[in-house]
């Protein structure tokens, strides 16, 4: 079976050319086939997958559509409460974690009718590279499995590339939805924070940590996010907005669209590589022939967000951790540890610079964008490296091009833009003001229906 997007197999199940069960089977023979080079999920539900393909083909032909995933073969990272299935957030911390509720975007989606495939890898509790010391051994990159998938969202990033599920949930506290969509050639969004509930998703941090879907394409995204957004009081940072209407939102086209390049981050603060800024001069020209209007943007030094989100990471993912510290030292991984313990010496005079710091780069960014409907920048500076070549203490060293947008909370997409000599993806990150995610992701659709880097798959 040719792989679909989620939305062709939705239009082919609502129109009963495709049968859900068939897409099932077609997804979990290519688990089987690759799986073991992958490492992709934790723990596989087949069982529970066919049950629910056989019930939504049922229900389909009965006239009992839900609509556009329903029937659509789906896994959550390993951080997502899912009653009755171990969440174990990669940990053997929490290696017999089975929880009596599922978090709340979880039971969004599966009211939705998709089908539940399993549990995905991640990096230990959602912060790093990949740990070789866990009970579950990290995730590979589809397009090279001696490459990074990126993280943590690792294991969602391989599964969707791969064509094991069309879709996946991941989090983001300083990355971890648009790395491994760059890295593996895929679309995912990191939505305004407060967009979308956390409850029932393991925390790092607090006041960084955004739920989000990663999908083949942005429209996929569109209609994950809208599947997963609403007002939950059990997050105190979920707002009460209206669901947003994204996907009809999608055509608008960006005709007039003013732009902004955030071009010092990428050719001053954190230089990139050849091939990523070649892909990132075709982008823009792509974006002005599509009538794009686009200037350069300034914002304060990329190392500035760095500092300031970094340390309130480590700060707010020390409180998290304490008593697991405390009592359970040793029990985490090398790298997990040995990053954690460092919020053991920040003071609450440091996190309150670094908050204050935070207001005031807030303020800069919304004022750069009363002069732009988005800016774009590269999402990482090179294609995925080599898997040894993550280090520990990579991420504080060089200043990301994701975790300023995390401090903002503001929304931020990742796709694919191209691909290295090697066959690795490359990718551009378009960012928005707050809850204006609709704008992000009509540039970013506009943009994938006028390239054809989405006709290309991994060989797996």
């Amino acid at each position: 079976m040719q792989l679909p997007s989620i939305a062709e197999a939705s239009r082919a199940i609502a129109e009963r050319r495709l049968s859900p069960v068939a897409l099932a089977e077609a997804c979990l023979a290519r688990i089987a086939a690759a799986e073991p080079k992958l490492n992709a999920f934790i723990k596989l539900t087949p069982d529970a997958a066919m049950s629910a393909a056989r019930e939504a083909e049922a229900d389909i032909n009965a006239g009992r559509y839900k609509g556009p995933l329903h029937g659509i073969p789906f896994a959550h990272k390993d951080i997502y409460a899912t009653a009755g299935v171990a969440t174990t957030a990669h940990s053997r911390l929490l290696e017999n974690n089975v929880p009596k509720e599922s978090a709340f975007t979880v039971e969004k989606l599966a009211a939705a009718g998709v089908l539940p495939f399993g549990k995905l890898a991640t990096h230990e509790f959602a912060w790093g590279g990949p740990s070789f010391d866990l009970p579950w051994p990290p995730a590979r990159n589809p397009w090279n499995p001696e490459h990074f998938p990126g993280g943590s969202s690792s294991g969602t990033g391989a599964a969707v590339a791969a064509g094991f599920v069309l879709g996946g949930t991941g989090s983001d506290t300083g990355g971890s939805i648009r790395l491994p969509a760059a890295y593996c050639g895929l679309a995912g969004i990191k939505p305004t924070y407060g967009l979308l509930s956390r409850y029932g998703i393991q925390p790092l941090a607090f006041t960084l940590d955004h739920a989000g879907p990663l999908a083949w394409t942005v429209e996929d995204c569109a209609i994950l996010l809208e599947a997963m957004a609403g007002h939950d009081p059990r997050d105190p940072a979920s707002v009460n907005t209206p669901s947003p209407e994204l996907r009809k939102r999608l055509d608008t086209g960006i005709a007039g669209l003013r732009v902004g390049v955030v071009r010092h981050f990428f050719e001053h603060d954190t230089p990139i590589a050849p091939e990523v800024g070649a892909a990132m001069s075709q982008s823009i020209r792509v974006l002005e022939t599509l009538g794009a209007k686009v200037a350069d943007a300034t914002l304060p030094p990329l190392q500035d967000w760095a500092s300031a989100g970094m340390l309130i990471m480590i700060a707010e993912a020390y409180a998290v951790h304490e008593p697991w510290v405390k009592t359970r030292y040793n029990d985490y991984g090398e790298l997990f540890r040995d990053r954690v313990v460092m919020g053991a010496f920040i003071s609450s005079g440091d996190y309150l610079a670094a908050v204050r710091m935070r207001r005031e780069l807030r303020t800069a960014l919304a004022a750069e964008m009363q002069k732009y409907d988005v800016l774009i920048l590269p999402t990482v500076p090179t294609p995925a490296p080599r898997m040894e070549a993550v280090t520990k203490y990579g991420g504080f060293e060089v200043p990301n091009f994701t975790m300023p947008f995390n401090v903002a909370g503001t929304p931020a997409l990742s796709i694919c833009n191209g691909y290295s000599a090697g066959g690795l993806p490359l990718a551009l990150q378009i960012v928005g003001r707050p809850f204006e995610d609709a704008t992000v992701l009509a540039v970013g659709h506009t943009y994938e229906r006028a390239t054809d880097w989405r006709s290309r798959r991994p060989r797996l």
